[in-house]
């Protein structure tokens, strides 16, 4: 008798390597995912704006970076509830902080100035590891959505501002599709860019070489968190996550036959050369179906009973791992996980002969694992 539901997940054209280039965008799920991969010294880029939950926002950000958005006084707002009275002080900047709506508070600065330079530098970094990515992982995690009330625009994040001023709705199927459509479109031309970039440097400072530059392809895998956003209750979140769900799988079989209509013209092509658009590759990871019927147990959730537990983290990123890496990729995950349980050990006389013989030990089997590898960076902390 089987005890036990595993979820069927269909073959994957996505592989990922220690060469792969790997972006993680939004909520906490995709935080403690890409956390799993960067443990194990994958090339991460995670969350570049701060966590973030609904399509719509997660749509926006990625636009920001593919539009190649400077921000600047208009993009940043004060938040007036820490403004002293009548602003005895004279400087604008004394007591309040600076905000983006479209980026977690970790981006905030103290001043306006200061608030900007972070946003345009997460902007920059996230611009530049996207135009080399292998894949990006989308996960969604609510299809309730605040807004301003005065310009309706959708926020990533209210930074604990007046309620008054927003008003919060759960998006249609069609509207959530809409947005990821955008990703899409916008993740892809990102990509575009970076490879144009590359073809444009002169031999000299031609950078190619570097791990993942020469993949042509991206492949944009959608997710729903298995975090449940119990504040809507029960049924609301039912409904949120069926949402995702019934936008995720509209856009992923629109593109589907998208990229079938296109193959079927591209036969009749004289010259395969003339400007034929990369196909999207684009699926769905079962995340969501995991936590629900394979770790149906609160042992696998946190105090809260609501969050993961680092358990269900590890044998979620186990499952991402049998789907998106091969055979040997798998091995050389157990190699690393092996050398950096050695290398953590807790060093009690960072002085003594047997600490230095150690470090050194550490410093040659880093090198040879390196070797072994092609793509791992362990760093040079041995």
């Amino acid at each position: 008798m089987n005890f036990f539901t595993k979820v069927d997940i269909p073959t994957s054209t996505v592989q990922i390597d220690y060469k792969s280039r790997l972006a993680f965008f939004g909520s906490c799920f995709a935080d403690n995912i890409s956390a799993q991969f960067a443990s194990r010294k994958f090339k991460v880029l995670a969350n570049p704006f701060g966590t973030v939950y609904n399509p719509l926002s997660i749509a926006k950000q990625i636009q920001l970076i593919a539009s190649g958005k400077i921000f600047g006084e208009e993009d940043v707002f004060q938040d007036m509830r820490l403004l002293p009275e009548k602003n005895a002080c004279g400087n604008e900047n004394c007591a309040a902080s600076w905000f983006s709506w479209d980026a977690h508070g970790s981006l905030s600065g103290k001043s306006r100035e200061e608030c900007i330079a972070k946003l345009n530098a997460a902007a920059d970094r996230a611009r530049k590891f996207l135009q080399r990515a292998n894949v990006v992982f989308i996960t969604l995690g609510t299809a309730f959505v605040y807004f301003l009330k005065d310009s309706g625009i959708a926020v990533s994040n209210c930074h604990r501002q007046d309620p008054n001023m927003f008003i919060r709705k759960m998006i249609s199927v069609d509207h959530a599709a809409e947005a990821l459509k955008n990703i899409v479109r916008d993740l892809q031309k990102i990509k575009r860019d970076g490879i144009l970039r590359l073809q444009a440097l002169p031999s000299a400072q031609d950078d190619k070489s570097e791990e993942g530059s020469e993949s042509r392809e991206l492949h944009i895998v959608f997710t729903v968190s298995p975090l449940r956003h119990m504040s809507d209750g029960a049924h609301n979140n039912t409904l949120s996550k069926a949402t995702l769900q019934l936008a995720i799988d509209k856009v992923i079989q629109e593109i589907a036959k998208a990229n079938q209509t296109r193959a079927s013209r591209n036969t009749t092509v004289t010259n395969p050369g003339q400007s034929q658009q990369n196909p999207a590759f684009v699926e769905y990871f079962p995340s969501y179906e995991i936590v629900m019927d394979e770790l149906r147990d609160y042992r696998f959730y946190d105090s809260d009973m609501i969050h993961l537990s680092k358990n269900a983290e590890e044998c979620i990123f186990e499952r991402m791992a049998e789907t998106y890496c091969n055979e040997k990729t798998r091995e050389d995950i157990k190699q690393v996980e092996k050398f950096l349980k050695s290398a953590n050990h807790r060093i009690q006389d960072a002085n003594s002969p047997a600490t230095v013989a150690f470090l050194q030990k550490m410093h040659s089997e880093a090198q040879k694992l390196e070797r072994q590898i092609e793509g791992l960076q362990l760093g040079r902390q041995f």
